[in-house]
């Protein structure tokens, strides 16, 4: 059974920074694309960052590019989505997900993923 873990969220000024961190088990973790979306109130839950099963393979949103870093530590079955310079704007939960199949594509879609963490709240304050 997989299960996907995810901390780090809460409360920061405009300009700080969070570290989330997705805790995963159930299978073999290295094997399956890694990423984050969020969801802002009353709004679709968006793509934020994906990492392939090769750290070299990562896609950002235009939105958070420059300021977002997405990595994985396969070691410890773990994804972190390192979040900088963040904007009254990222106010969202936010949301890792895993690919239900092997591969190494970072899909954009949140349908494209099977297995979903619990989320974790990010509030930026202005």
């Amino acid at each position: 059974q997989v299960q996907l873990v995810e901390s780090g969220g809460g409360l920061v000024q405009t300009g700080g920074s969070l570290r989330l961190s997705c805790t995963a088990s159930g299978r073999t973790f290295s094997n399956y694309v890694m990423s984050w979306f969020r969801q802002a109130p009353g709004k679709e839950r968006e793509f934020v960052a994906g990492i392939g099963r090769s750290t070299v393979s990562t896609l950002l949103a235009d939105a958070v590019k420059g300021r977002f870093t997405i990595s994985r530590d396969n070691a410890k079955n773990t994804a972190f989505l390192q979040m900088n310079n963040l904007k009254f704007e990222d106010t969202a939960v936010y949301y890792c997900a895993q690919r239900s199949t092997e591969g190494n594509i970072v899909y954009t879609f949140a349908w494209q993923y099977g297995y979903w963490g619990q989320g974790t709240q990010v509030t930026v304050s202005s």
